[in-house]
């Protein structure tokens, strides 16, 4: 592989030799890395790559991409910066990092955007030639930051990666285009040097994607191996890193997101309870991943069904339902909105499906590619007359699949709608997935009803209160469902005051009863009790966990409770709380499980909110922790 000339040069002269003596590796316990660049700079498949390699490499890791919002912002503008920050560790870690220690920049915008997030001392990477007068304009800078000194408090590598990569694939033949769109490999290479990562799963993945188009693949392999030679020639490194790998639980691990962990987990429900899976789905970011998963699983029985528009997806799988199959629809919090109409309908006829919310930041279009948690209470009453649902709440990627898995058991068993919460942080983040024994999940129950003697669409078991399972065309049990008020038992529309109230009563009870089924509430600290309780739900779980840790390194006695089961809420979950002195409750909102807290149990909870479409750091929370405990 041929290596620049002046690098080689410097290389043999430094070392004295044409064949230079490896650089020292330094040993780092986790390292944070943020690549940012245009939106057509392959950043995010940049993260991904080498974020398998570190998968692959032993580490514990957690990732945070953060996508524009624009479909195509204006090249080089800070509308159209994508970045993906990955913190990889030889110890068990719970966020994709507070801030980078190395911040990768390929052009001024993607500087400008990020720079205010990176701690002094930390590595700027840039790709030098990026740094033309028009692009320094184009980003809103006045002068060139590699030259006016603002940023002497940081340790800057200026790279040329455009001019590397094109002495990488020089002779091709390739145009400048194409040429370009291999940067984002250079970049790699070098990077997956300087921190010891394989490469041999990214040469992999290359000969799988640009198997059709073999001059494309050879100059993304070349320009790979280039920068990965270039970390060891350049005296811009004056050694590697390494992060051990991390001790964990033995067993098969995945690398897997959380969007990609809801698919399978819908998946591996329908196969334990032997019934077909029907998604009705309406494309929407965060959520549209999800569909696009579950539709290359056609070796199962899994159907999709794009829908034309948010109504006619869940009024689709209302169908599938009532037809015997494990029905699911997605979507984000405006398709909530669309949806609420038919969901009221669900509850009504008491049918099972899956209402996938993967929340982000709103109100109306909001920002479509950020996180936040502000669906909970339209969740809990976002439905006209009293229409309560189970709602479950995942906390990590990984536990989406978990969460979607123990949706879809508790909508079958109790013969109701679920809605399932995530957020675009989980929805696009990815962790390692320790994989599940297929025989060691929770069986999932389907029993139809066959027998026509005696048979009332809204009889009930007498446990779970659950009504009967009929699918239309079985011999002598026709009957009729909808939306108007029905007589209890048959059926049969109704407008006596005293069976509506019976029904609603009843639906209610029946939700209501699942609390039975939920498991101890688990204290992470002092169960006992102790000066300050964290109390959180969904994504929060991550920097809630490391600050507490934190703050309890130092002796304190700082506990946390996390919620997966937000309706209805832990038996014990009250006498819980009050063990505590203090319970404090961070959201991405304005206060929702705080609301629902106080009113239920009359605790003097405080919140600590954040509604920025971005997540809490570490040291927020922790921060705000101390705060609370000096008073």
């Amino acid at each position: 592989m041929a290596v620049p000339p002046e690098a080689a040069g410097q290389a043999a002269e430094s070392h004295g030799s044409a064949a230079p003596a490896l650089k020292p590796h330094l040993k780092r316990d986790h390292v944070v890395i943020r690549f940012a660049g245009d939106s057509g700079d392959g950043m995010q498949l940049t993260g991904m790559q080498f974020t398998a390699e570190s998968a692959l490499a032993g580490n514990d890791i957690a990732t945070l991409p953060d996508f524009p919002a624009e479909i195509r912002a204006p090249q080089g503008t800070l509308a159209g910066v994508s970045g993906f920050q990955l913190n990889f560790s030889s110890s068990e870690i719970f966020t994709a990092g507070d801030e980078p220690n190395v911040l990768v920049a390929m052009n001024p915008a993607a500087l400008k955007a990020n720079i205010e997030d990176v701690p002094p001392n930390a590595v700027i990477i840039v790709d030098r030639e990026a740094f033309t007068d028009a692009n320094i304009k184009r980003a809103g800078y006045t002068s060139n930051p590699l030259t006016d000194h603002s940023l002497d408090k940081f340790q800057v590598i200026e790279v040329d990666v455009t001019k590397l990569t094109s002495l990488a694939v020089h002779g091709m033949g390739l145009n400048n285009r194409a040429v370009f769109r291999c940067r984002n490999m250079f970049v790699l290479g070098m990077l997956s040097w300087l921190y010891q990562r394989p490469i041999e799963s990214t040469l992999s993945y290359l000969e799988s994607r640009f198997k059709k188009t073999p001059e494309i693949l050879e100059a993304n392999i070349r320009v790979l191996k280039a920068g990965y030679n270039y970390g060891e020639t350049t005296e811009m490194f004056a050694s590697s890193y390494e992060v051990p790998a991390a001790r964990i639980a033995p067993g098969l691990y995945r690398n897997i997101t959380g969007n990609s962990a809801t698919a399978l987990g819908f998946v591996a429900a329908a196969v334990k309870s032997g019934r077909p899976l029907f998604l009705g789905s309406y494309p929407i970011t965060p959520a549209s991943d999800v569909l696009h998963e579950l539709s290359g699983y056609k070796n199962f029985p899994v159907y999709t069904f794009q829908a034309e528009d948010e109504i006619a997806g869940v009024c689709a799988a209302i169908g599938a339902s009532f037809g015997g199959s494990i029905a699911i629809t997605t979507t984000s919090g405006p398709g909530m909105n669309l949806k609420a109409e038919a969901v009221g309908l669900a509850v009504k006829v008491e049918l099972p499906l899956v209402i996938t919310d993967i929340q982000r930041a709103g109100p109306s279009t909001g920002m479509p590619t950020k996180p936040e948690q502000a669906d909970l209470l339209q969740s809990m009453y976002g439905r006209h007359g009293e229409s309560p649902i189970p709602i479950i709440a995942a906390s990590t990627p990984a536990d989406c699949f978990d969460c979607a898995y123990e949706a879809v058991r508790i909508a079958v068993k109790y013969m109701t709608p679920v809605i399932l919460l995530t957020d675009g942080q989980l929805a696009n983040g990815a962790e390692p997935w320790l994989l599940p024994d297929a025989d060691k999940l929770p069986e999932i129950k389907v029993e139809f009803a066959t027998n026509p003697e005696g048979f009332m669409p809204y009889s009930r078991d007498a446990e779970t209160l659950s009504r009967p399972w009929a699918v239309p065309g079985t011999k002598g049990l026709e009957h009729r469902v909808g939306g108007l008020s029905s007589e209890n038992l048959t059926g049969n529309v109704s407008y006596s005051p005293a069976n509506n109230e019976l029904m609603v009563r009843t639906r209610a009870r029946k939700i209501a009863g699942i609390a039975r089924e939920i498991p101890p509430t688990e204290v992470f600290g002092d169960a006992a009790g102790g000066d300050l309780v964290v109390l959180g739900w969904g994504s929060t779980y991550g920097p809630i966990r490391e600050a507490v840790k934190h703050v309890r390194a130092k002796g304190k006695k700082v506990s946390q409770v996390h919620l997966r089961y937000l309706n209805p809420l832990p038996r014990d979950l009250e006498e819980t709380l009050k063990r505590f002195k203090q319970v404090m409750i961070p959201e991405m909102n304005m206060g929702q499980l705080l609301k629902m807290i106080r009113a239920d149990y009359l605790i003097d909870a405080f919140g600590f909110n954040k509604i920025q479409g971005r997540p809490f750091k570490v040291s927020e929370i922790e921060n705000r922790i101390n705060r609370a405990l000096e008073g």
